[in-house]
């Protein structure tokens, strides 16, 4: 899949399980040096809440937060039996 660097993609979330879930979810691609702020590329997880204003404006909530890759299982490696022979 082609990567489309500074640029991302926000979804409804459908699957709701908390009253407090985002209404929207997803992430982007940001490169830090072609935006002068450091090096590399970074994926970054977006969240968003439809709210409204106290003069009832909509307006969309964000966050945005480090995506981190779900960590491997760890492999359980059975003990050795304490055998001396």
């Amino acid at each position: 899949m082609k990567e489309y660097v500074n640029s991302g993609a926000f979804f409804a979330n459908t699957v709701k399980t908390n009253p407090k879930a985002p209404d929207y979810q997803g992430d982007i691609l940001v490169d830090l040096k072609a935006l002068g702020i450091g090096e590399g590329k970074h994926t970054l997880k977006l969240a968003g809440w439809k709210k409204t204003s106290a003069k009832g404006t909509s307006f969309l909530s964000l966050s945005v937060s480090v995506k981190e890759d779900k960590p491997a299982q760890a492999r359980q490696v059975p003990e050795a039996e304490d055998d001396p022979f």
